[in-house]
C-alpha cells in the first residue's frame, strides 16, 4: 500500500489525538500493522486514554501524552489528525510550514479505497439514517460496510473490502472539513438530513458551519446523486450548488416536478421519472416523526442505489434504531426508560419529547456550545417534571423553566442522583427520558460514555 506515493512501511506518521471514539485508535492500529513508524501524541493523560492504549499493547509505538512536541509535526512524513483537533492548531501550523501532509482516517481510507460510497451528514439524524441504509444494504450485500462518525473508523475494515463492496460513511462537519480540497472524496450518493444550529463554540457563524456541510457534495457530478431535505431552510441553496442529480425528501407531498420521497398518512412514497412506489410502512419499530423522516430519506438513498421498493419497505419496518438515540432499553415497575444521550442540541430534545407518550420526566442539561435554547419553549410544559444536570447550558434551560413555572429538581453534578430523583418521582405508566440537548464535556468523556453510564445506573435500580 502507498500513501502520497510512498510505501506505508517507510512512513513516519504522527497520530494527533488518540481519543476515545475509535478514529485515532484505528489509525494507529492500521499504520502499526502496516509496519509504519508510529508516534501517538495527545494532550490527555495516560489514565484518561487507558481504554484506547490497552488495545495498542504490543505494538512498537512511541507515545507523547499530556503534551505535544514540535518535532513530531515537523520531522515526519505524515500527520493524522483527530476530527476534534481544530484546523488552526499551532502544531498543525508547524506541519504546514514544513510541508508535512495533514490527513484524517477518512481521507487515508479514501486514498486507498475506490468502493462506491454513500455519505450522510446533517445536524441530527445522520447516525440513524446511515445505520438504516447499512441495515438494508446488508440484507442484499452481506459485506456492506458502515463507518465514520458512528465511532467505527473505515480503517478497521479497509483490509477486508472487496472491490465493489458499498461503504456507508456517516460524516460530521469536522470530518468533512478535513476533506476540503481532497478530490478523492466523491460519494456516489450524498445525503444531508437537516441543518440546525450546532457547534457554535467552534464556528464563528452558521455560514461557516454550513460551508463545511457542503463539502459532502462539492466533488460530485451528474453521474451522482445529492439528497436534500425539502423542508430545510438551506435546501434551495444546496440544490443550486450541487452538480449531482438532486433528489428531495419531505414530511408532506413534494411538488409534482420534484423527484424524491415524502410522507403521507405516515407512509413513505418515492417518485422518480414519473414512477411512484411505497417505500415506508406506517408501523415502524422506531419512535418519532423525526425518525420516520430519517428512514424516509434512507429509503430514498436505497432506491436510487438500486434496491427494489418492496424490499426497502420490508427492511425499514424491521429496523430497530441504534444505541443512544431515543433508545427504550429498560422498564422497571411499569416505568419506561429512554436513553437519548446523542441528543446534543435543543431541537433534539424537542423531537424526543414530542415522540413519547405522556406523562414524561425529562433529564436534561450539560455543557453549552454557544447555541440558542429557545426551541425548548415549545415543549417546556409537556414533561411532568424536569431533572437538571449541572453545566454551563443548564443556566439557560433554568431561566426557561422558571419563566414557565415548570416543576424541576437539581441541577445535579452526579448523574446517579439525577436518575434517583427521576425514579422516585415517576409512577407506573410514565416514561423517564434522558435527552441532555447539550455537549457532554465536564461530567462525561463524550455522549456515548454519558449514555452508557445512564443505562448502567438505571439497570442498578
Amino acid at each position: 500500500m502507498k500513501i502520497n506515493g510512498k510505501a506505508i512501511e517507510k512512513i513516519r506518521v504522527t497520530i494527533m489525538g488518540l481519543g476515545l471514539h475509535g478514529g485515532g485508535l484505528s489509525s494507529a492500529l492500521f499504520f502499526a500493522r502496516q509496519k509504519a513508524r508510529v508516534t501517538i501524541t495527545d494532550l490527555r493523560e495516560k489514565s484518561v486514554l487507558k481504554s484506547s492504549l490497552d488495545k495498542l499493547a504490543g505494538f512498537p509505538i512511541r507515545y507523547v501524552l499530556g503534551r505535544h512536541e514540535a518535532a513530531d509535526f515537523s520531522d515526519v512524513d505524515l500527520i493524522i489528525k483527530n476530527p476534534g483537533v481544530a484546523l488552526d492548531s499551532p502544531f498543525l501550523k508547524i506541519a504546514r510550514e514544513h510541508l508535512v501532509p495533514i490527513e484524517s482516517d477518512i481521507s487515508i481510507f479514501l486514498q486507498l479505497c475506490k468502493n462506491p460510497v454513500i455519505a450522510v451528514t446533517g445536524s441530527k439524524g445522520k447516525s440513524t439514517t446511515a445505520s438504516a441504509i447499512h441495515f438494508c444494504l446488508s440484507g442484499r450485500i452481506k459485506d456492506a460496510k458502515l463507518g465514520g462518525n458512528i465511532t467505527v473508523s473505515p480503517l478497521t475494515f479497509i483490509e477486508e473490502l472487496e472491490d465493489h463492496t458499498p461503504v456507508v460513511l456517516e460524516l460530521s462537519s469536522w470530518q468533512l472539513a478535513d476533506l476540503k480540497g481532497k478530490p478523492l472524496f466523491k460519494p456516489k450518493i450524498s445525503l444531508i438530513t437537516n441543518i440546525l444550529p450546532d457547534h457554535m463554540n467552534r464556528y464563528k457563524d452558521m455560514n461557516e458551519y454550513v460551508a463545511d456541510k457542503k463539502i459532502i457534495f462539492e466533488t460530485q457530478n451528474n453521474t451522482d446523486y445529492s439528497i436534500f431535505n425539502y423542508d430545510d431552510a438551506y435546501c434551495d441553496e444546496f440544490a443550486r450548488e450541487s452538480k449531482a442529480g438532486c433528489l428531495f425528501f419531505s414530511s408532506t407531498e413534494l411538488p409534482v416536478k420534484l423527484p424524491g420521497a415524502w410522507l403521507k398518512n405516515q407512509e413513505g412514497y418515492v417518485r422518480i421519472n414519473g414512477s411512484t412506489h411505497k417505500i415506508l410502512e406506517k408501523n415502524l419499530l422506531v419512535a418519532g416523526t423525526h425518525n420516520r423522516l430519517n428512514l424516509l430519506c434512507a429509503g430514498l438513498a436505497l432506491y436510487v442505489f438500486g434496491l427494489d421498493p418492496e424490499f426497502i419497505r420490508s427492511c425499514l419496518s424491521k429496523f430497530q434504531g441504534i444505541e443512544h438515540r431515543l433508545e427504550r432499553f429498560h422498564t422497571v415497575k411499569g416505568i419506561d426508560f429512554y436513553n437519548d444521550s446523542a441528543s446534543t442540541i435543543p431541537h433534539a430534545v424537542v423531537a424526543a419529547v414530542k415522540s413519547l407518550p405522556q406523562p414524561i420526566i425529562l433529564i436534561t442539561g450539560g455543557t453549552d456550545k454557544n447555541i440558542d435554547f429557545s426551541p425548548l419553549e415549545n415543549i417546556m410544559r409537556i414533561p411532568r417534571q424536569i431533572i437538571l444536570l449541572k453545566g454551563t447550558a443548564t443556566r439557560k434551560i433554568l431561566s426557561l423553566i422558571k419563566k414557565h413555572g415548570v416543576s424541576f429538581c437539581g441541577p445535579f453534578a452526579d448523574l446517579t442522583k439525577a436518575v434517583r430523583c427521576a425514579y422516585e418521582n415517576a409512577r407506573p405508566g410514565m416514561s423517564v427520558l434522558f435527552s441532555p440537548g447539550c455537549a457532554s464535556f465536564g461530567m462525561f468523556l463524550n455522549e456515548f460514555d454519558r449514555g452508557k453510564k445512564f443505562k448502567r445506573i438505571v439497570k442498578l435500580l
